[in-house]
This record gives structure tokens, C-alpha cells and sequence, in this order.
């Protein structure tokens, strides 16, 4: 757009209704007939239908055999019990519990509930230090034993029905072996253990929730 004409400030001009189209020509339509079909009529199959048979007469004096199968009783009545699954993971095992031998001197089946344990030196007090482990944790380091005891609660229930507790001699006292006293109250029921350690030889008590 070129402005041809003089003018003082300028020319105002307008533009509207601007439409804007692609050049392109477009080819030549060339009509072709429609193609056509032929449809052909299939002749209709007639259907083959088997020969009635003819019903026989009923013969004379006739009767129906009935078997009678008596139902023997079971002999034997199996229960099956659903059992929950544990659901514990217990942690890898330390060094000190997989170089010594992990001997089982207690296993005990209790109620759901509380277990209290008391562990005291036995015999004459002359130092005995242990390290007590829970599931594979440590629960006490170097702990001394003496004629107070040690107490420790474990909580026993569907979510957690096994415990393992694991007596680890530190030292030998003055009298040689590592020697204790483990007083475990489950229940309605008392336990004493009498637990000897060393060092090649840990001692295991282990705790289950009755079925």
C-alpha cells in the first residue's frame, strides 16, 4: 500500500472485510462411472432332519432297577487350623552370634501377653559381665551380673510370636565359666534356668505363642 497523495500530517485510511486465500488451482475433476455389483441369489439348502424313531412299546411286566448307595461315615475327622503369618523380620545376626555356637538351653510356649525375665549371677558373685541380644539385637552391653537382677519385658502376641533371647559371655568372672540365673514369669507359670556361657558357646532361650 503506497500513499500517492500529499498531505500535511498524513493520510488516514480504513481497510476491512480482507480475506486472504492460497493461490493454488485445482485439478480437473474427471467424473468415472460408478462401479456395479452382481449379486447372485444362493439356492436355498434344504435342511436334512434325522428319521423319527419310533417309540417302542413298553414290554409287559417291566420293572426299573433302582440302585441304593449307602453313604459310608468318614473314619477320620481331619480340623485344619488357620495360623497367621509372622510377621516379624528380625535383623541380621552380629559376628559374635554367628563365630560361637548358639546353643538352646530353654524353649517355652506361652499365652498371649506379657513375659518377665529376672537374670541374676549364680552362685557366688565374682563379675560374670553378659551381652544380651533380642531377636538379633542388642537389648544390653556388658552387663554385670550380680544378686540384683536384670529385668527385661517382652511383649508376646499374634503380630509377634517368636522371640529369641541370646545370653553372650563378656568375660569368665573369677571362676570360670560364665554362669546365671534366669527367672521367667509367662503367664501363670514360673521358669528357672540355669544358663552357662563361654567363650565358644552362647546360650539361647527361646520363646513361642501357643497355638
Amino acid at each position: 500500500m503506497i500513499d500517492n497523495a500529499p498531505g500535511g500530517c498524513g493520510n488516514d485510511f480504513a481497510l476491512d472485510d480482507i480475506t486472504f486465500r492460497e493461490c493454488v488451482k485445482q485439478p480437473p475433476v474427471v467424473a468415472t462411472a460408478p462401479k456395479t455389483t452382481v449379486v447372485t441369489k444362493k439356492k436355498p439348502t434344504a435342511l436334512k432332519t434325522a428319521p423319527k424313531k419310533a417309540a417302542s412299546a413298553p414290554e409287559k411286566n417291566q420293572t426299573r432297577k433302582v440302585e441304593i448307595v449307602k453313604r459310608e461315615k468318614d473314619s477320620q475327622v481331619y480340623s485344619t487350623r488357620v495360623i497367621k503369618p509372622k510377621l516379624q523380620v528380625f535383623a541380621p545376626p552380629p559376628p559374635v552370634l554367628t563365630r560361637r555356637e548358639n546353643t538352646v538351653v530353654k524353649k517355652i510356649e506361652t499365652e498371649t501377653g506379657q513375659i518377665r525375665i529376672n537374670l541374676y549371677d549364680n552362685g557366688e558373685i565374682d563379675g560374670d559381665t553378659v551381652s544380651i541380644y533380642h531377636n538379633n539385637v542388642l537389648l544390653m552391653s556388658h552387663a554385670r551380673l550380680s544378686q540384683k537382677p536384670i529385668s527385661i519385658n517382652i511383649a508376646i502376641d499374634t503380630t509377634h510370636p517368636h522371640h529369641e533371647l541370646i545370653m553372650v559371655a563378656e568375660n569368665l568372672g573369677s571362676i570360670p565359666p560364665n554362669t546365671s540365673l534366669m527367672i521367667i514369669t509367662a503367664g501363670s507359670k514360673r521358669y528357672e534356668v540355669f544358663i552357662s556361657s563361654n567363650e565358644q558357646r552362647n546360650a539361647k532361650v527361646i520363646f513361642d505363642l501357643k497355638d
